[in-house]
């Protein structure tokens, strides 16, 4: 019998995971697929909004400006990378300039701190790389970037280092009341616990409305982006947004935490609550927008593209709280923008209320810090001379693009809940993600999760399930020749 139980291992349900942890209670987080990080929290635009786009006095804007404050110190105790860059949001058309300060009263009203309304001559002196067409721009330094990777795992690791369980490849099939709380099904056997975090992303209602007869509903919204080679990483300085129109924030331009650029996202409702293949209309819409107010867009420097789906719930707002006819169920759906940044506020939110209800007390020893991976390449030469000594694989390059070392990635699998999969080792390390997008280094870092997981290698896979990389060998072996 768990205390709580909690249903997906995003970025939502890891955050609440991590502060549940600071109690003397018993917490599992569940989840479908083969690590964290695998549904919306890996395909974002890894923003860290100010919060004037939410309504005024709605969910979203309380969590969002309450997250983005916390945001900072949450990361720094999480060796998790984040930079205040600010953010801009531009106008191209004259007559749209009221639109701005419309915004500008909702972010006054949101409590947004540094709002500046811009002139047209003010706005390219920040961003000279944009169009000669913008008019003006709306400018909250507040915003920030940061790798939504990078925090999932970090809240993870940091939640399961304080006794929380994670059990991955453990699928929800159904959920029943019970006295005292509620089974859970799942593939792996059913599973008793006195609450539940209902944190499914695009299937949170799916969960909802197995023990609610008040329904809500999700309709998945799919995003597709393109990323730039770190070649055009000077493209801008702040994240640029067009004016919002009313199906989203628009297409926007923004440096990455790791020198990229990345263009994105669109936002088209789809009916598959797995649909994240990219399509061509989806990619040229992106590039044809940014075109519109980025000048001599390096077109020829995408690397890459992808798509993920935001939950958006039929209200447009965040489902926050204990469920009123299912107590002891609480939910955490219609999580789409700006939940990455509402996470320090939203994973409190939820803890404070679910331990109220299960009076435990805080641990005394509730380790609030965690150390990420080191990166050899970003180190003192003194620094890089002792970890060699003490680990000679740092000095082994895997991943070409990136710098990647073999020690970088022994230590991404032997972490807690370490990686299993080639994408694992990619969203822990940066392996893969550069220029070739792992053409060089796959090889390389199947053989070693391989070896550290004692698997043979055609078991070893992209992303879990069946997406095997190998089929099986061309040649025969040395022992079957014997």
């Amino acid at each position: 019998m768990y205390d709580v139980l909690i249903i997906g291992a995003g970025v939502i349900g890891c955050a609440a995971a991590r502060e549940l942890s600071r109690y003397e209670a018993g917490i599992c987080v569940v989840e479908r697929c083969s690590d964290v990080c695998e549904g919306t929290s890996k395909a974002n635009s890894g923003i860290v909004h100010a919060g004037y786009d939410a309504p005024t006095g709605s969910m979203k804007a309380r969590m969002n400006v309450t997250g983005n404050e916390k945001m900072e110190e949450l990361c720094r105790e999480l060796d998790v990378s984040f930079q205040r860059i600010g953010s801009l949001v531009i106008c191209m058309e004259e007559e749209r300039i009221p639109e701005l300060q419309k915004l500008y009263d909702r972010g006054i009203a949101n409590g947004v701190k540094g709002l500046r309304l811009l002139n047209r001559e003010e706005t390219l002196e920040l961003e000279p790389g944009l169009s000669e067409k913008v008019r003006g721009a709306l400018y909250a330094p507040s915003a920030g970037i940061l790798c939504p990777f990078e925090l999932t795992v970090a809240l993870a690791e940091n939640a399961a280092a304080n006794g929380a369980e994670f059990r991955l490849n453990t699928e929800v099939t159904d959920i029943v009341r019970e006295h005292g709380g509620y089974i859970v099904r799942t593939n792996q056997g059913d599973l008793r616990t006195r609450m539940v975090v209902n944190a499914a992303g695009v299937y949170a209602d799916v969960f909802h409305n197995m023990v609610s007869s008040d329904k809500i509903h999700i309709t998945p919204r799919k995003g597709e982006y393109c990323l730039l080679d770190t070649e055009a990483g000077g493209l801008v300085r702040h994240t640029v947004f067009p004016l919002p129109e009313k199906k989203g924030k628009g297409i926007l331009v923004t440096p990455t935490v790791h020198g990229n650029i990345l263009l994105g996202p669109t936002a088209a409702p789809v009916e598959d609550r797995e649909g994240v293949n990219t399509t061509k209309e989806g990619l040229e819409a992106v590039l044809h927008s940014a075109e519109q107010y980025v000048k001599e867009l390096p077109v020829r420097k995408v690397i890459t593209s992808f798509a993920g789906l935001r939950a958006s719930e039929d209200g447009r707002e965040f489902v926050l709280g204990e469920v009123k006819d299912a107590p002891g169920f609480f939910d955490a759906a219609g999580i789409e923008s700006p939940g990455l940044s509402s996470v320090p506020a939203i994973g409190e939110f939820l803890a404070e209320m679910i331990q109220k209800r299960g009076g435990w007390r805080a641990k005394e020893k509730f380790e609030s810090r965690r150390k990420g991976i080191r990166r050899f390449l970003e180190l003192t030469p003194e620094e890089q001379q002792e970890l060699l000594r003490e680990n000679p694989a740092y000095g082994t390059i895997v991943c070409r693009c990136e710098k990647i070392t073999e020690g970088e990635i022994l230590e991404a699998i032997r972490r807690p809940l370490g990686a299993t999969t080639l994408d694992g080792i990619k969203r822990r390390t940066r392996a893969g993600m550069g220029r070739c997008q792992g053409g060089f280094c796959s090889p390389r870092v199947m053989e070693l999760l391989a070896s550290e997981l004692h698997r043979a290698q055609e078991t070893i896979t992209k992303c879990g399930g069946n997406s095997r990389m190998l089929a099986g060998h061309i040649r025969g072996t040395d022992s079957e020749k014997d």
